[in-house]
């Protein structure tokens, strides 16, 4: 599988979120599966990337031309491909990929992992979307999308196009076990009354 990969640059948050990302890098690249990820070389991007390439796997960063300028590019991935700005970075790492896992991180991984639910709930992204609670960082974002649900701004159904794993030991598994999801979503894109 090629797993999409959404996390954070910062050097700034606790280490266990870095320690995480590197765990979740090594187990995918162990199990045969590659990675496409933003494409940096610090935080969690540095991490998971590097969590990886320790055991030889298949690392794709896309990343913006400006931030190759400052070079914040990882020099040791399989594949770097340059993009003109985030609008397309998000495209490229999201065509193509067999599956979703957000890592703790900032507002461009909200807006990422946001951009994937909405294609999901529109029936045009279709594969499983997995947020990895480390410290329980996803617990509150969950809470408001039940709240979103409640409020009929969403339908039920809806509370299925992700799950919450605790560590990346259960990363897999919850990908190979999501529920189906397929272009009749677009039946109930809009909500019921």
């Amino acid at each position: 599988m090629r797993i999409c990969v959404y996390c954070a640059s910062s050097d700034h948050a606790d280490p266990i979120y870095r320690d995480a990302a590197r765990d979740l890098g090594r187990r995918l690249a162990e199990s045969g599966h590659s990675i496409v990820y933003g494409g940096g070389s610090r935080g969690s991007m540095g991490a998971v990337a590097d969590g990886a390439l320790d055991v030889d796997g298949r690392v794709t960063g896309v990343l913006p031309r400006f931030m190759a300028d400052l070079e914040w590019g990882h020099p040791g991935l399989t594949e770097l491909q340059l993009v003109e700005d985030m609008r397309e970075r998000k495209h490229r790492l999201l065509t193509g990929s067999d599956a979703v896992v957000a890592l703790p991180g900032g507002c461009g991984t909200l807006e990422e992992l946001f951009e994937a639910i909405t294609l999901k709930r529109l029936g045009i992204y279709l594969n499983p979307i997995i947020l990895l609670d480390t410290l329980d960082f996803y617990a509150p974002l969950d809470a408001f999308m039940r709240q979103v649900i409640d409020a009929r701004f969403m339908n039920p159904e809806h509370a299925q196009m992700w799950q919450r794993v605790a560590t990346p030991a259960e990363v897999l598994p919850a990908i190979l076990n999501a529920p189906a999801w397929d272009e009749n979503a677009r039946d109930y894109a809009a909500v019921r009354q």
